[in-house]
């Protein structure tokens, strides 16, 4: 396999994991759909941080996992904020 592509394995799983160790640590109900949503979320946001490498190309492998799982964490916040506010949702509900 590729460097690249095992970067991208790598950057995905370590959303993924961020996100089912989030969900774990919450006392919401987990469902699959909130399962789910919340893995594949926190997957993409670390994979954007693959971007890093077009600032840097040469920057090591565990400064982009470090900015992934930053990115992972905190976009994942950012974004569940923003959909909450756009269209009214309550977390309590």
């Amino acid at each position: 396999m590729q460097s690249t592509a095992k970067d991208i394995l790598l950057l995905l799983s370590v959303g993924a994991f961020i996100q089912i160790g989030k969900l774990l640590n919450n006392h919401e109900k987990i469902t699959p759909g909130l399962f789910i949503g919340r893995v594949i979320l926190g997957s993409f946001l670390s994979l954007s941080a693959g971007a890093i490498l077009i600032k840097y190309p040469d920057a090591s492998p565990l400064a982009i996992c470090g900015a992934g799982s930053a990115m992972g964490i905190a976009g994942h916040q950012i974004i569940e904020i923003w959909i909450r506010q756009k269209f009214k949702v309550d977390k309590t509900n």
